[in-house]
């Protein structure tokens, strides 16, 4: 089976991870900040926050922005349902802005809309978490511009676009968003094994995501309530939660982020064959900018094919040993969701493309004679 995604480990990754089993620090040592800091400076960013997923970085993230109780978070509905869930840790309500039918990412016309309606209601948004679906930036600078104009705050979930770029603008610069979250699950650009980071360029949010990460605990004088009693002593001063990444999967993630650049060539390389060998085909392809340069985490195509369904095309490679998948099913459409007032048609342009998108196989380590072969098989299915 030819899988959708994988991990590259060389040589150099294991001798960073056995240098931490073979160090004094397995967790809270050196390789943390170190992993942070190559982060850190490859965003430009003035601050980098890492916890042991990508999931805990929103949450944390929502949290150190103020989110809670009586407060609007809203998302995309295509899209992992972490991007949601992190408002409902908080307490707040969450809704869904639909996405760009050719982008595949939140749409800035349709928040526009929805924004002035809300406006309108006194339900205007506290937070808004644009997505940079298969690593292709949102148009950050007009969500920062609305954001501007109507209040909100922005949270990019850029899970996927680690080493992405938005014309001279790195995602994970925070040029126009108060925080940026990164993934760097196995499937991911880089990976640390599970893992997240958050970077920032407020040194207030920084700290209180590095407070919040590890039990809301303190062991700065200047912080605590009382005076320290010894060089043992600490005090809780917030409800925290134990976030925190170990010194072994930093090491991997630092390893790896030296790599970074490389691999997102090499997934431009594999995109730009997949898009001249499908070309003519009854599929289409996620619309990118020229000026943009996505870290293509996925290659997402939508199926155009009048008697072919998106289903009847997973099942035809699955079977043929290509491990197609599908990112994502609307949030939306989730039990959990449905129990909340969320039905079908509440975001039509998210629930066409979910109908109509697969996601073909697209890695590094991807050999040319898999990639023929997931084309050949496709063109195969699409011509019966």
């Amino acid at each position: 089976m030819i899988p959708y995604g994988r991990q590259e480990i060389l040589q150099s990754d294991i001798d960073a991870v056995v240098g931490v089993l073979r160090s004094d620090f397995l967790t809270q040592g050196p390789a943390v900040p170190a992993f942070e800091q190559a982060v850190a400076v490859y965003c430009g960013a003035a601050h980098a926050v890492a916890v042991n997923s990508a999931t805990s970085a929103l949450h944390i993230a929502c949290l150190a922005l103020g989110l809670g109780k009586g407060d609007r978070l809203w998302t995309s509905p295509i899209t992992f349902v972490a991007s949601a869930n992190c408002g409902l840790y908080c307490g707040a309500e969450v809704d869904f802005v639909d996405i760009d039918p050719e982008t595949f990412n939140l749409c800035p016309q349709a928040l526009e809309r929805k924004l002035i309606e809300a406006e309108r209601a006194g339900r205007l948004p506290k937070v808004v978490v644009p997505v940079h679906l298969c690593g292709t930036p949102c148009d950050m600078a007009a969500i920062h511009a609305l954001g501007q104009r109507f209040g909100f705050r922005v949270i990019e979930d850029a899970s996927h676009a680690i080493g992405a770029r938005d014309g001279q603008n790195i995602v994970g610069s925070c040029r126009y968003s108060d925080i940026t979250v990164f993934s760097f699950h196995p499937v991911k650009i880089v990976t640390s094994g599970e893992g997240g980071v958050a970077v920032t360029n407020d040194g207030t949010l920084a700290h209180r995501m590095s407070l919040l990460r590890s039990h809301g605990i303190t062991r700065d004088p200047g912080e605590m309530t009382a005076e320290s009693e010894g060089a043992w002593y600490y005090q809780q001063i917030d409800l925290g939660f134990n976030y925190r990444m170990t010194d072994i999967h930093a090491a991997l993630g630092r390893s790896q982020m030296e790599r970074l650049e490389a691999y997102v060539a090499r997934r431009h390389e594999l995109v730009g064959r997949y898009r001249e060998e499908l070309s003519g085909s009854p599929v289409t392809f996620q619309r990118v900018r020229a000026d943009q340069y996505p870290a293509f985490h996925l290659f997402v195509i939508r199926i155009k094919a009048e008697k072919k369904s998106r289903a009847a095309v997973f099942q035809f490679l699955r079977e043929n040993g290509i491990g197609v998948n599908v990112h994502y099913i609307p949030v939306h459409l989730q039990p959990y969701y449905r129990s909340m007032g969320f039905n079908p048609g509440d975001f039509p342009a998210a629930e066409s493309y979910y109908r109509e998108a697969i996601s073909l196989p697209l890695y590094p380590g991807l050999r040319d004679e898999d990639l023929r072969k997931v084309v050949q098989s496709l063109k195969e299915c699409l011509a019966q």
